[in-house]
């Protein structure tokens, strides 16, 4: 695993970081704001700056921020920080948003989620929001030495591998692999219908491939069950029904729980494995794990929207979807 931190350059980051409090385990920034993106945006200057920040205790962090940065918040703010922490964690993705915040000259959307909750979902993707950001590249801006999340972050990103691998052909390019690993987070999100560009996955991964080569390449190459052809660009994959079982064995534990749902008749009450076992011999193998992974996604995304009018207020919330609906029509635009 290579989740890229700051170089000196990232200065301009570091000195948004100093507007909020310290106790981070972890902070990143991702999207346009940080890596270059094609499509109907790809030369927009100065686009929001997507931000997270990862904490160990929400209600003391929160207390804090209320009171540096109090305008940042919402009506929520007069509820006082543990019932904010309530909200953050407990509804939608655990995650709680800021958007259109002016700091240090640049336009910030922040989320701040705990550091259990995201451990949680980096291991068994119980919501797939945060953890399928961390899927694909980002900028560490802050890290502590927190091995659990360390763990967990590596393991995220071996998990995206062995779904991915599930949804290929036996041969495939490494375009085609970062591609459907940047899709996985994306599955059934309604997002992709009301409020995103179709081609949000083509235009995050394409001109970032030497981005996403660095975080998976060293899982490429310790994969036993791929031949990883790196002159050619090219996979070779164990599609066999035992190279199947063994990635939906180590697929995380809420994608196994989802397929068993989908394929277990009523009162069959099989356990997972054997579903397991079934699916890895079935044709329609790679349709039932994108089903799983709808079934995680959809509600996630949609719980994560309704929570945001509440957190961002009103005002923000028809400012930043009108944002989206226009980079969606340009997108649209753009293709006819």
């Amino acid at each position: 695993m290579m989740l890229q931190s700051l170089p000196s350059s990232g200065v301009a980051f570091r000195k948004i970081l100093s507007h909020f409090p310290e106790e981070l385990s972890l902070a990143f920034a991702y999207g346009s704001g940080v890596y270059r993106q094609a499509g109907p945006n790809a030369n927009q200057k100065n686009p929001m700056l997507d931000l997270v920040f990862t904490v160990d205790d929400p209600v003391r962090w929160h207390s804090k921020n209320l009171k540096k940065n109090w305008s940042h918040y919402s009506f929520l703010k007069v509820l006082g920080p543990r019932i904010i922490t309530t909200i953050q964690n407990n509804f939608g993705a655990g995650v709680y948003y800021n958007p259109l915040i002016k700091c240090d000259g640049r336009l910030i959307k922040y989320g701040v989620i705990s550091t259990s909750i995201l451990v949680e979902d980096l291991l068994t993707w119980n919501n797939l929001y945060i953890a399928g950001r961390l899927q694909k590249p980002v900028k560490i801006v802050a890290m502590n030495e927190n091995a659990t999340l360390r763990a967990a972050l590596d393991k995220n990103l071996k998990s995206a591998v062995n779904a991915a691998f599930l949804l290929l052909p036996e041969s495939f390019s490494e375009e085609e692999l970062f591609i459907e690993i940047a899709r996985l987070s994306y599955s059934g999100d309604f997002r992709m219908v009301v409020g995103e560009d179709k081609t949000k996955v083509l235009n995050i991964v394409k001109p970032n491939i030497v981005h996403f080569r660095e975080l998976y390449d060293t899982i490429l190459q310790e994969n036993p069950q791929v031949v990883h052809k790196i002159q050619q660009g090219r996979l070779e994959l164990d599609k066999s029904p035992e190279g199947q079982f063994i990635q939906l064995m180590a697929l995380p534990k809420t994608l196994q729980q989802q397929i068993n749902h989908i394929m277990d008749p009523p009162g069959k009450n099989r356990d997972v494995e054997e579903t397991l076992f079934q699916l890895a011999n079935d044709p329609d193998c790679s349709e039932i794990v994108r089903l799983g992974l709808s079934a995680i996604v959809r509600p996630s995304s949609v719980r994560q929207s309704t929570k945001g009018i509440f957190t961002a207020g009103m005002k923000k919330s028809v400012i930043y979807s009108s944002l989206k609906l226009h980079k969606m029509w340009r997108g649209w635009l753009r293709k006819t």
